[in-house]
Order: C-alpha cells, then structure tokens, then sequence
C-alpha cells in the first residue's frame, strides 16, 4: 500500500473513532443508534409506559436512551416518597414501575424502537434503620441489617472497622475512607471489599444486562471505592447480542459530585466510564443567571476544569437539583421556570460537550421556605392505593397535567434532532456582542443564536455557515408538509442571514438545520 493510502486509511479512523463516540473507558460508549446521542430521564414512569413512550414518540423523534429509576425490590415507606426507591431491599426486578416480566417487555419494545436502557443501580448501600417490608414483599430490618430477599447480614456491611466515625455516619465527604466506609444519611453501608457483595450485586446487573439494557448510571458512586467497583465490573457480561455487537461493555456513568479541591475527585471514576460532570450544570447556570457572561462560553468545556468531553456525561437539571438535594435552590435550573429551562436544555444540545440527558418531571407542589422545598419528599403522581398514574399524551403532544413531560417540550425535542444532525461537527463561525447575546454554527450542519442581553434586542446579520435557502425556526414551529408552521430564517448565497430575537420573545434563541429546510 502506497504511503498516502496508509495516511487516508489513518484519518479515516480516527474520523470513525470520533463518529461511534468511542473513547479511552470501554464502558464510556453509550451504543446510541444510528446518529441519536441524547438520553432522557423519565423520572418514575411505569414500565409499560415507557414502552409505549419508545414506540410513539423516543423512537420516531430521535432520542437515543432513557434513564430508569431503580427497578429493584425498594423500601416502601409512609406517604410514598420519592427516595423510597433509593432503599434497596433486595434485586429483584420489581419496584414501584412495575414487575420483571413488564421489565423486559419494555427494554425489548425500546430496543426495536431504537432507544437505549439505561437503569439507575443503587449499589452503595441498602435501606436506612428502619424495619418493614419491600415492594416484593421481602421483610427487612436495618438496624439488625438483615435483608433476606438477597441475602445480606450484619458482616455484609462497614462498620466501626473500617468507618472511622463513632456514630458510623460521613461527616467528611472529602475524606475518602470515611465518604467510602461510613453511611451517607444514615442508610446501611454495603462492604463491596466482599467476594460475596460482589457476586450478589454482579448477579443482578447481569440479568438486567442480559435483559438488553445498555448500560447503568451508578448512584452514589463517589461514596464506592473505583477498586471495588473494577471487581465488580470484571464479573459482567458483554451485552446482549440480540441488541448490541459481540464483545459490547455497559455504558456507566457515575454520580460523582464534585466542584474542585482536594475532594473525591471525577476523574478516579473515568477509567471505569463517564464522570456526571457536575462543573457543567452550575456554570451554565451562573451564566444563564446573569452572574457571569454569555460570550465566555465560547471555550466551555474542559478549559473550565471539566473532564474531557469523552469522560462527561452532563444536564442542566436533574431529579436532586430540581429538589435542592444537588446544587442550590435559586441557581438550579428546571422546569418551574419554563424559559430559562428551554434556552438552557437548547445551549447544551447544540454544544458539542460530553454525552447530554435532559430531565423529564412530574408536577408536585414547590414550596420554598427558608431556601428549603418543604414538599421535596413528594412521589410520582398516584391513586389512593400508592399506584402510580399513567402518562396519557395530548394531541399537542404535551401530557396529562400531572406529568411535565420536558422532552415533549417543541423547543427540546427540536435540538435534540439538531443534536443528531449536528453530529461530531466543529463549531465554526463563533459570534458574540461582548456581553450576553452570542451564535455559532455547527459545521455546515446546523445554527444556533442566543440573546439573554436584558431588555435589547438582537437583529443583525450573521454567518451561519449553512447552505442557500430557507429554513424551519426550530423554536416557533416544526417542517410540516413541505412548510414551516413557525418562523422561517432565510440564508443567502454565501451563508449569511438576518436574525432577530426580541428579549420580551418567548424564547430566547433562534435554531435552524439542514433538515428543516423547505
């Protein structure tokens, strides 16, 4: 072969290594279908809606995975919170969601639909003091710490030889023997240094991998030792061929809440997959919120002591921030103000930074009192009997009021097709006016435009590096039978066009991709 025939067969895998998403952690590849590259968290649906979900809407528009609760045997405790399925009782497949059987129907569906599985495994600890029965009806009692639905005994947890703290509990979470030994708000601390811990915990990831999940998000992951759960990992499987290529590792990703310091940090987790970038979030954030300016995103990423972009998995919301349990009330970003949600969530999709998931949510009554959601606790949406309401779509393609159903939102689930679209495209053609109004291009792929300068209007001719022609606003409307049903961006011959966003607008940005074009 003639030297310059090695050279292109040299960038052309590199260019392929890029376009899989593959990265230095085998368990960094989040085996996406085809070109789709964003995960949603829907935040305690039921099995069987899920499936339905995959079928009439994940699927057809794009989305590459869900993130489950926990589906395992959980405590069920008074007024049903939602933290009750953080209290594992046993692994069985049962939970508040549903059974096994509805299970695995569901990760079946959601395959053939295209969109991947991914279970939130809680594997640090088991319930917290008290005494009852789980959602299998396997009894517990964990001040004895004896649970016989797995089982597991008192020599199975940490105790005074290995927590340095008299009361058992962390006081230190920058201290790894005691974020690691002791227990994280009382729940029962699970010794993973165990042979046996070990095989009973790689016991259940199997079958849920065997099931054809695509991969875990490890709860609590910074209170686990990465040695421990590298014992773990060598027991699993590969993934289900029925689904995946032979040979395929899980997709992890770990809770490691980290903002800098001499703490625990993200980067002892990425050998073992992806680090939740947890910088990502609060920075967005304080620009968002006018504490620090637009225009310095331009560099956002690892040059803001991130991990690199192969080793993060990244939101603007999440399940404990909504509640104040992660980050602040006040700076955190969700639902409740709808605006800022959308142009956030909108940011993120178009910025080619780590693996992005988007929240989903159900309603429940904020009320803030001293900084602090009194109603936190709340659960999922149910009837009398503590079961768990359907999500019934409208025709408008939002939901029943007692779910919020984020990822129906128009403005999101139009960037997440600008997310596909866009692909492992550059940045190009950056703008900014200095303060807080910027846009940039994807490639010759896609455009974005921003403006949350307060009370100014943004209206100027930019680069938007896209071919002739006119395109679909993905914000105001969709491409509907050749036609924009909302605004439409002209782009001349040489990319140029003119955009304007009004602050008082009900959105704060403008998207456009080659795929909306008519």
């Amino acid at each position: 072969m003639a030297f310059n025939s090695y050279i292109l067969l040299f960038f052309a895998l590199v260019a392929a290594h890029f376009r899989c998403g593959l990265t230095n952690s085998p368990y960094s590849h989040p085996h996406f279908a085809g070109n789709r590259s964003v995960i949603v968290h829907l935040m305690q649906w039921k099995f069987v809606d899920i499936a339905a979900e995959c079928e009439r809407f994940l699927g057809p528009f794009g989305y590459g995975g869900i993130q489950l609760s926990p589906v395992n045997e959980h405590a069920v405790l008074g007024n049903r919170p939602w933290y009750e399925l953080y209290q594992p009782v046993s692994y069985r497949i049962i939970s508040r969601s549903g059974n096994e059987a509805e299970f695995k129907d569901m990760v079946h569906r959601c395959n053939k639909a295209g969109v991947r599985i991914y279970v939130d495994a809680v594997l640090n600890h088991m319930t917290g003091a008290q005494e009852g029965s789980g959602t299998a009806g396997s009894h517990y009692n964990g001040n004895s710490m004896q649970y016989p639905g797995v089982p597991f005994g008192p020599n199975d947890f940490h105790g005074h030889e290995s927590c340095p703290t008299s009361d058992l509990e962390i006081h230190n979470y920058d201290n790894a023997q005691e974020a690691r030994n002791c227990r994280l708000s009382g729940l029962r601390d699970l010794k993973q240094s165990s042979e046996y811990v070990r095989t009973k915990q790689a016991e259940f990831l199997n079958k849920l991998i065997d099931a054809g999940v695509a991969g875990f998000r490890f709860d609590a992951s910074k209170h686990m030792w990465p040695g421990d759960l590298e014992a773990i990992y060598g027991k699993l499987h590969s993934l289900n061929t029925a689904y995946f290529p032979s040979n395929s590792k899980p997709f992890v990703y770990h809770e490691v809440i980290y903002y800098g310091g001499n703490g625990i940090k993200s980067s002892e987790y990425t050998r073992l997959g992806r680090a939740i970038e947890f910088h990502y979030y609060r920075e967005l954030a304080n620009v968002l919120r006018h504490h620090n300016q637009l225009k310095w995103l331009k560099t956002f990423g690892q040059n803001w002591s991130m991990v690199p972009s192969d080793d993060a998995l990244v939101m603007v919301d999440s399940h404990d921030m909504q509640r104040g349990h992660t980050g602040t009330l006040g700076l955190n970003i969700n639902f409740f103000e709808p605006k800022l949600l959308k142009v956030a969530t909108a940011f993120m999709l178009a910025w080619p930074y780590g693996v992005t998931r988007v929240m989903s949510s159900y309603h429940w009554n904020q009320k803030i009192q001293n900084g602090h959601d009194v109603n936190d606790w709340m659960g999922p949406p149910s009837d009398s009997h503590g079961n768990i309401l359907s999500v019934k779509p409208n025709a408008d393609l939002t939901c029943n009021k007692e779910w919020v159903c984020e990822h129906r939102w128009r403005q999101i689930y139009n960037m997440v097709a600008f997310r596909n679209i866009a692909g492992s495209e550059p940045v190009t053609h950056w703008w900014d006016n200095g303060d807080y109004e910027i846009a940039f291009s994807r490639g010759n792929k896609a455009f974005i435009a921003l403006n949350l300068q307060p009370g100014q209007t943004l209206h100027r001719t930019l680069q938007t590096g896209l071919p002739k022609g006119e395109y679909c606003d993905l914000v105001t409307g969709n491409l509907k039978d050749g036609k924009c049903t909302g605004k439409t961006v002209h782009v001349d011959q040489s990319g140029n066009a003119e955009i304007t966003i009004n602050s008082s607008s009900d959105d704060d940005f403008v998207a456009i991709h080659v795929h909306a074009k008519h």
